[in-house]
């Protein structure tokens, strides 16, 4: 990340001089130190409700059931993370959350999902493996329903907002396949295999607990009572309903999808109520990490916010896709496509205005309107997520996860366009 934040800024500074762009890079910085921490702010109600939604499934015993329903999945590719661990579950709430494009949800359950891996790390600001995989697969998850998306297309009066569906499916499972194939080889070259963190022992792994405020139940009600308050029928019942929201939401578009939200708070809180568990006071517990969470990755999101905002403002950008976009015409992104590509991994809400824009000139229903809303949907926002992620457990050694992360990113967008000119020419 030295190198990278050190390019980025350096980028900037050498082509702000050459254009005469010193006031608006100047400009751009200081908007985006003031946006990155309007941005963790803002965070903290969202993250304080869904932290407290999972310590009642936590305390419910719902982590412990998802994980042995995708243990044999999980234990392969994550060998060093035990198959009890609530770090297996808080991953798997994450990953669906992001495959029903859920966002709102998935960040705090990949934050969860971060701090308990890093009880089970060795060495505090390294990079684990575990970590740099579930990186990986965050910012390039299979997208099942991309709604904000479709939300936008319904919007601009696309006569098939929900088409991109499976040209979405097609690119984010190439991202996730080749992020992972490429995350299990760079932790095994030499060079980042000897930085490669211990594995915390018990008191280790007990005074991370306690100094990064994880909530640690003593108990939970059994799994395993085939009735009453231990019945395991809301678990299932929640996955249905949500299920069903979703199959619904690609019929009928976002006047169904925006129930799958609520339907889930009101299940994770009925499915603790009936398991016996004080779904007040526990969630009061779990929502008291999502001011200290925000405050710590602050610092984070200013220094990548910032560097983004130099390079976009200097018209790096700008250079950048005048270089690149001659090469890239005929192999399938046009380059009123080509500055959707290349923010995507920088900027999640600079991505979204770029696609608007496209959109809006392009109009969502031509080529290139199909293949930004694919690119859109397929990979999340590499820097924030390393950003918010890391920081949330002050980790500045990030090993390999960035390579495997950008790697990710190029398949996701090399798959979108041959999905795209599969489907939409």
């Amino acid at each position: 990340m030295n190198i990278i934040f050190f390019a980025i800024i350096g980028i900037s500074f050498v082509v702000a001089a050459f254009t005469g762009s010193m006031d608006a890079v100047t400009q751009g910085a200081i908007g985006a130190a003031k946006t990155s921490v309007e941005l963790a702010i803002g965070l903290v109600g969202i993250m304080a409700l869904f932290l407290g939604l999972m310590q009642i499934i936590q305390e419910a015993g719902a982590l412990r059931l998802i994980t042995r329903l995708i243990r044999p999945v999980m234990v392969r590719l994550f060998p060093d993370v035990p198959p009890e661990h609530p770090a297996m579950g808080a991953m798997t709430l994450n990953i669906a959350a992001n495959a029903l494009g859920l966002a709102n949800a998935a960040t705090p359950f990949g934050i969860r999902a971060m701090q308990e891996l890093d009880r089970l790390n060795g060495e505090k600001g390294t990079a684990t493996n575990a970590m740099a995989l579930f990186l990986t697969i965050n910012t390039s998850a299979v997208t099942l329903l991309p709604t904000g998306v479709i939300g936008l297309r319904a919007t601009l009066e696309s006569s098939d907002p929900a088409a991109i569906l499976p040209s979405t499916l097609f690119a984010s499972a190439c991202s996730t396949l080749i992020g992972i194939t490429v995350c299990k080889v760079l932790e095994r070259l030499p060079f980042f295999d000897r930085t490669r963190p211990p594995t915390a022992t018990p008191s280790q792994q007990a005074e991370a607990a306690v100094s990064s405020d994880i909530p640690t139940p003593d108990s939970a009600p059994p799994l395993e009572s085939p009735g009453g308050p231990g019945s395991l029928l809301p678990f299932f019942g929640v996955a249905v309903a949500v299920l069903v929201l979703v199959s619904l939401a690609v019929l009928y578009g976002q006047s169904v999808s925006a129930w799958i939200i609520p339907t889930l708070i009101f299940g994770m809180v009925l499915a603790g109520y009936v398991r016996g568990v004080k779904v007040y006071e526990v969630f009061v517990e779990g929502a008291k990490e999502g001011f200290n969470v925000a405050l710590r990755i602050i610092p984070y999101l200013v220094a990548i916010l910032v560097a983004v905002g130099m390079f976009r403002a200097s018209g790096a950008l700008d250079f950048l896709v005048s270089l690149v976009g001659p090469v890239t015409e005929p192999l399938g992104m046009p380059a009123e496509a080509l500055p959707m590509a290349i923010m995507r991994p920088l900027s999640g809400s600079g991505a979204y205005g770029v696609m608007a824009e496209i959109l809006n000139a392009e109009g969502p229903d031509s080529y290139v309107g199909y293949l930004v809303s694919t690119l859109q949907g397929s990979t999340e926002t590499t820097f924030y997520v390393l950003a918010v992620y890391f920081g949330a457990v002050q980790v500045s050694r990030t090993r390999h996860a960035l390579p495997a992360a950008l790697s990710a990113d190029l398949a996701g967008a090399i798959g979108a366009v041959i999905i795209c000119l599969m489907l939409f020419t």
